[in-house]
């Protein structure tokens, strides 16, 4: 395998991290008045993700400098093409860590349901436009000769991307659900149990649909495997959130996201963002790609850094991994 196939799959695992721990603390974020009935249980809620939520956003960084480095002409094209979209995903990121960090600085519940509301909306429209942009990159743009976008800077908005958007979305909604099963105590565990397995059969029905339409148009025979992958873990992740396994439940969704994002690039290679003007212009592994020593270069800093973040990053869960509930909130204490 050469390197720049071997970066192609580095960067579709780094979507992959992205996808999978980001997405559960967005679905916390689009919960928050669902399952917190009160000031104390949206503090439970916020707590399960507050360590963590930081850390799962530099997989999104990641995945962005390493298509910056090693395919700048993909990041280039990708990132110009769907700028609109991209903007507004990096509106609500910032939007969502503003809220987190200032909800609790005033001891107001006029000031808190301010700051909630945004957590709630950034939660919403964060992974709207990541699935936006994901679905984009796998469908194409209209592409010239020359790599740029033509026409409308409102291109990558269409029904099949607006269903990409819909499924991470949904997705994203579901897992947060069955994380807060597995993360809390008490009746806001019970409630997010019995939403998660009410939500799962709702929220594969965009996502399969959406990868269905990914073979479709781009996918290939061995793609269907992964595929058919997605809806089994789903439901074996609903039957085990039945029988009370919170934690073989969530394993179960990471099959499922795993194996949606394994579809998903497994039926974009050999290339990086298909052109629907004319083929002729669609991006490619092998065009977009950096010198063999820059890629060199990037294998050598990958070799060594990543399993540092990964052993830092897994040991932050280690250390959070208890279960929390209203007992461990402590009084509001505001300067």
């Amino acid at each position: 395998m050469d390197l720049p196939t071997i970066w192609f799959c580095v960067i579709a695992v780094f979507w992959l991290g992205y996808l999978f721990l980001e997405g559960f603390d967005f679905g916390v974020g689009m919960l928050l008045p669902v399952l917190g009935r009160d000031n104390t249980e949206r503090r439970v809620l916020i707590n399960t993700i507050g360590p963590v939520w930081d850390g799962n956003e530099v997989w999104l960084i990641v995945a962005g400098g390493a298509m910056f480095a090693a395919f700048p002409g993909w990041y280039a094209s990708l990132f110009s093409g769907a700028y609109l979209p991209l903007l507004v995903v990096l509106l609500a990121l910032i939007g969502r860590g503003v809220a987190f960090e200032y909800r609790g600085k005033v001891d107001s519940p006029r000031w808190r349901r301010t700051w909630d509301r945004v957590i709630v909306i950034s939660s919403w429209v964060a992974p709207l436009g990541v699935g936006l942009v994901l679905a984009t990159t796998v469908l194409g743009l209209p592409l010239d000769a020359a790599g740029n976008r033509v026409g409308s800077p409102f291109a990558a908005v269409s029904w099949e991307t607006l269903l990409g958007a819909v499924a991470i979305a949904g997705f994203a909604l579901a897992h947060g659900a069955a994380f807060l099963a597995l993360k809390t105590a008490g009746d806001v565990r019970a409630r997010a149990r019995a939403l998660a397995i009410r939500l799962l059969p709702v929220v594969l029905i965009p996502l399969v649909g959406f990868l269905l339409l990914v073979q479709w148009r781009e996918g290939s025979l061995w793609t269907v495997l992964p595929l058919a992958v997605v809806p089994v873990a789903g439901l074996v992740a609903r039957w085990r959130l039945a029988g009370d396994r919170d934690g073989q439940a969530f394993a179960a969704l990471g099959v499922a996201v795993a194996a949606a994002a394994i579809t998903l690039f497994g039926a974009l290679y050999p290339n990086v963002l298909p052109s629907t003007l004319d083929p002729a212009n669609t991006l490619t592994v092998a065009e977009t790609a950096s010198s063999p020593y820059t890629l060199t270069v990037m294998t050598w800093v990958a070799v060594f850094g990543a399993p540092a973040v990964l052993v830092y990053q897994g040991w932050t869960y280690w250390v959070f991994r208890k279960r929390i509930s209203t007992q461990h909130i402590p009084p509001v204490h505001t300067p």
